[in-house]
């Protein structure tokens, strides 16, 4: 047989490289070099290659290309002596410049300026004013919600992930039940029944991305049985206000006073459905009292009402008592949800919930069809990482940490704000603070931004009118900031009033 053409199919095949796309074919004969040299520049031109970014290694460009290691070597040259490139040894060669037309082309909206205090809290807020909030920058940030990051457990959740990855069968890592991992749900099913005192089969939870996925995937699944609003309470979690909206579900406000939320209102709106945080109301603080649990639990049992417990930072508790969750009274009519966000940190996006009988498959579904669950290896290593009994751990040193801070802010808002009314401090990671005079807190908020300290104005979570006031989160700051911060609000505040 002959195979003198045996080899050349394979010498026409385009040789090129995943580098822009090279591909050497459009290259002339005799000027390899100048042609890399200029698809490099174009590419710092156009923004394919910012300052900072590194090239492939000669050897690895040269092979990719086809071409001698000595081609590759002088185009680097070329634009290393035109100052583009700067060759940092056995960092490789940098870009440290580019040409003057790149200068010229339109940033990214992600690089954009931050927002200038006053634009901030101008005017009633958008959708995107979390992402806002979080451009803005404040040397001190009392944003609640937000736990003490440093204070992950680093060490403790490396050796877990590495008995994992130790232990690991293959197949693991393939698509997994768009529930959860069977392990997690086990693992939370174990977590809610020792601290919350739900009994729940593992069957019954499902893993999702956080609370706010558990609101938009209720939102959908409520309104495709008929429900086109969820009554929430006032005030209440701006956040969670606009999850629910983007569902097309409306948001009616249910008042909330120092028991809790007010049965007789939530009666009077006719919803069928109400969003709560009854273990720790955000953002005042109030817990739902055993009055209102009875009155809450009569109106779910005549009218069939649904609850959507949002269970967001129970486990934080300082000067009180545990809670019990509703979930634990009326599983046929609450959907439980809960996270690691305010234990771990909101980086993890993991969070679970439990729905009564009738909605567990079509949520399943609506899970499924969102992203086909999530990430299974987070998963794997929080499942360990809570039977270890290292959540716990986590937990009784959150308390402790978190309480000395909350004693911090309280000292520091007697000694500067001596006119405010604390709210909800007994537990959670914020509390709440409103005033007698009138003034527009959102003109305290601006203030505070521009002398480097962030804060939620009480209004933002509110949809009725009511005094002035804000929401302070705590866990984040150190107890010296604390001091500094809130000092600096009691020096905006007496120019305000």
């Amino acid at each position: 047989m002959d195979r003198s053409n045996e080899g050349a199919s394979d010498r026409s095949v385009t040789t090129g490289a995943d580098f822009l796309h090279l591909a050497i074919d459009e290259a002339p004969g005799g000027g390899k070099a100048d042609w890399l040299a200029r698809q490099v520049r174009l590419a710092l031109v156009d923004g394919c290659l910012p300052v900072g970014s590194r090239l492939p290694a000669t050897r690895v460009l040269a092979g990719e290309l086809g071409v001698s290691r000595g081609v590759v070597t002088e185009a680097y040259q070329r634009l290393i002596e035109d100052g583009h490139l700067a060759g940092r040894g056995r960092n490789g060669t940098i870009v440290v410049g580019a040409p003057a037309a790149a200068t010229t082309a339109t940033k990214s909206p992600m690089f954009t300026s931050p927002p200038s205090p006053r634009s901030v809290f101008a005017a009633v807020p958008s959708t995107d004013i979390f992402d806002t909030m979080r451009m803005a920058r404040a040397r001190i940030d009392f944003s609640p919600g937000l736990p003490d990051l440093a204070a992950f457990p680093r060490a403790a959740w490396l050796r877990t992930e590495r008995r994992v990855l130790n232990h690991l069968a293959a197949s693991d890592l393939g698509y997994g039940d768009p529930r959860g991992t069977p392990a997690l749900r086990l693992a939370i099913a174990n977590w809610i029944a020792r601290n919350r005192g739900i009994r729940a089969d593992p069957g019954e939870v499902l893993i999702v991305a956080g609370t706010a996925q558990t609101l938009t995937l209720l939102g959908r699944v409520l309104h495709d049985d008929g429900i086109s609003a969820v009554a929430v309470e006032d005030p209440g979690s701006l956040g969670a206000r606009q999850h629910l909206r983007n569902c097309r579900l409306d948001t009616p406000p249910v008042a909330v006073d120092s028991e809790g939320v007010r049965v007789d209102e939530l009666r009077a709106t006719g919803e069928a459905a109400i969003l709560l945080t009854p273990a720790h109301q955000f953002p005042t603080g109030v817990v739902l009292r055993g009055s209102r649990r009875s009155e809450l639990t009569r109106w779910a049992h005549e009218s069939g009402g649904l609850i959507i417990e949002d269970d967001y930072d129970a486990e934080h508790r300082y000067d009180r008592t545990p809670v019990p969750a509703l979930r634990s009274v009326l599983a046929e009519n609450v959907f439980y949800a809960g996270s690691v966000s305010k234990l771990l940190a909101p980086a993890l996006r993991i969070g679970w919930v439990l729905a009564p009988p009738k909605y567990r498959d079509a949520l399943v579904d609506a899970k499924r069809f969102a992203d086909l669950g999530n990430a299974a290896l987070p998963q794997l290593v929080l499942a360990q990482f809570m039977e270890s009994g290292a959540m716990e751990r986590q937990l009784r040193h959150l308390r402790r940490h978190h309480r000395r801070r909350r004693d911090a802010m309280i000292k520091a808002i007697s000694a500067h704000l001596p006119s405010a009314i604390v709210h909800g401090a007994a537990a959670g990671l914020h509390l709440t603070v409103t005033f007698e005079a009138e003034f527009a807190d959102t003109d305290l908020a601006a203030t505070a931004l521009a002398r480097d300290v962030k804060v939620h104005p009480l209004s933002w979570h509110s949809q009725r009118p009511r005094r002035p006031g804000l929401v302070l989160g705590y866990a984040a700051s150190t107890p010296t900031d604390i001091s500094e911060g809130v000092a600096t609000l009691g020096e905006v505040l007496r120019h305000l009033t």
